[in-house]
């Protein structure tokens, strides 16, 4: 009899939630007590019914966790009682999630009615082996001249668009996703790391007037949440992207807009826990972070995670250990320039610091390679003659220089675009330019044939065919007309 009577107060036990109590609650830190038995790490607790969410992240002793809470912990005491869930954080996945905005938890955020044909799933998941990865290269055309001539895209690859702040990196992952989910047949998921919600509920706005939102799911972790939850939110997306590549065998087109703020919430995640912190105030951890979720967008026999992601760099300084440590996750590296974006060369793209590990011979072919490589001396060149032409002026230098100038000047204008997401602004029609019509264009100034066609023309047009009917392009707004100082500042 006794031996039944162990048997159930042992099924009880198992049965019963790992109840827990709160021992102190320092702002987002959250330390409490566990008698029976300890959760494991990344374990997700509640408290006040579920109000209150928070992870485990240390295990500090045998009776005592600490936790770093997701939600606000306003109403949070000393006493109050946890509840384990006995499993760690989880999203939504399915085709119910198309077409609608999440937040970290999997919760819809569109006032609209919960989704439909769904299931949960953990938000730590392990990246793809080795053995089920793919190894064959395609370029991924984005219809962007600049990006498809001199830094190809890889399909299911990972790209970065570095730049500071107000260069336009949202204006340039907006457009890119106005033209890819045209011309893209599988799943975009766009994924707001510690950005505004004005900029959330502009593109919800944009993307459901286009008539794009049936293959979109928008994920957001907001600049006001703690930093426990958008240091989680890229770990949602993924885990949905993960989904659509892996179950239903679909490409998937990931947006992350900014991954500069995962590291920025993981390094307060990291202080807040008591860690010292490393160069510059960053994380100790930050390099082991940013791999295990990097290293989960990948291209496997299933199908592909290609992904756009936007870095803020911080005071425009490229070394900067945040900058330093994304630069070695990406196959193409898309660096935007203030200096150009002063002067209204628009996308305000650096050509000579930009590059990517498609443009080789054996993969974009010997002439995108040849041109390309052309493209990008005449523009060096260029580079080295601006302090002489500043000082001297354009008339001291010699003939086969001031040639080399003259093209330099005309490619620039002619790698500028006017965008279908700015149309409002510039009252300039968006133009979608083939990587066939951009290399025609970019070999023809090469061979000179423009050269007594006005730079003007060249500016904002789209295929190189538009400078013959643009008999009105003399009075399109140009840059700098023909003088290297005095750039006005123009706001994209």
């Amino acid at each position: 009899m006794s031996a039944n009577s162990d048997l159930t107060v042992a099924a009880l036990a198992v049965d019963a939630p790992n109840m827990g109590v709160v021992t102190a609650v320092r702002g987002s830190v959250v330390d409490i007590r566990f008698d029976p038995h300890l959760p494991p790490i990344y374990s997700l607790l509640h408290a006040q019914d579920g109000k209150i969410v928070i992870e485990v992240l240390a295990q500090l002793d045998a009776h005592h966790v600490r936790g770093i809470a997701l939600t606000p912990t306003q109403g949070l005491a000393r006493g109050m009682e946890v509840v384990d869930t006995g499993g760690p954080l989880k999203t939504l996945v399915g085709k119910g999630i198309l077409s609608r905005m999440f937040d970290v938890f999997g919760k819809a955020i569109d006032r609209e009615a919960a989704p439909a044909d769904v299931r949960w799933r953990s938000v730590h998941r392990a990246p793809p082996p080795l053995g089920r990865r793919s190894t064959k290269s395609e370029v991924f055309e984005t219809g962007i001249k600049v990006i498809d001539v001199l830094m190809p895209l890889e399909r299911g690859g990972k790209a970065g668009l570095f730049g500071g702040a107000g260069v336009g990196k949202t204006v340039l992952l907006t457009e890119m996703i106005h033209n890819m989910i045209g011309q893209h047949e599988g799943v975009s998921i766009f994924c707001g790391i510690g950005e505004r919600c004005r900029e959330g509920e502009e593109l919800y706005r944009e993307m459901k007037a286009a008539g794009v939102l049936a293959n979109m799911v928008m994920v957001y972790g907001q600049m006001n949440e703690p930093p426990g939850a958008r240091f989680r939110v890229g770990h949602a997306a993924l885990t949905m992207a993960e989904y659509f590549r892996d179950d239903e065998h679909r490409d998937v087109l990931l947006l992350v807009d900014n991954i500069f703020r995962f590291i920025q919430a993981g390094m307060e995640v990291s202080g807040l826990m008591g860690q010292m912190p490393s160069r510059l105030g960053y994380q100790p951890t930050m390099g082991t972070e940013l791999s295990g979720l990097e290293e989960r967008i990948a291209n496997t026999d299933t199908g592909a995670i290609t992904s756009i992601q936007a870095v803020y760099v911080p005071a425009d300084d490229f070394t900067d250990p945040a900058a330093v440590h994304t630069f070695s996750h990406l196959s193409a590296s898309i660096v935007l320039s203030r200096k150009r974006a002063s002067e209204g060369l628009y996308p305000a793209i650096d050509p000579l610091q930009s590059n990517s590990k498609m443009a080789t011979p054996g993969i974009v072919g010997e002439r995108h390679y040849a041109l390309a490589q052309e493209i990008r001396r005449t523009l060096a060149q260029y580079a080295e003659l601006k302090d002489i032409i500043a000082m001297l002026g354009l008339e001291q230098l010699s003939p086969g220089d001031r040639k080399v100038v003259g093209r330099a000047r005309r490619l620039e204008r002619f790698l500028t675009q006017p965008f279908f997401t700015t149309e409002q602004f510039t009252g300039l029609k968006g133009k979608l330019v083939s990587l066939k019509d951009a290399l025609d264009g970019c070999e023809r100034i090469l061979r000179d044939e423009f050269k007594d066609t006005p730079e003007s023309a060249l500016y904002m047009i789209g295929a190189i065919g538009e400078t013959r009917a643009g008999s009105n392009a003399e009075s399109k707004p140009e840059p700098q007309a023909e003088t290297e100082h005095a750039a006005s500042t123009h706001d994209a």
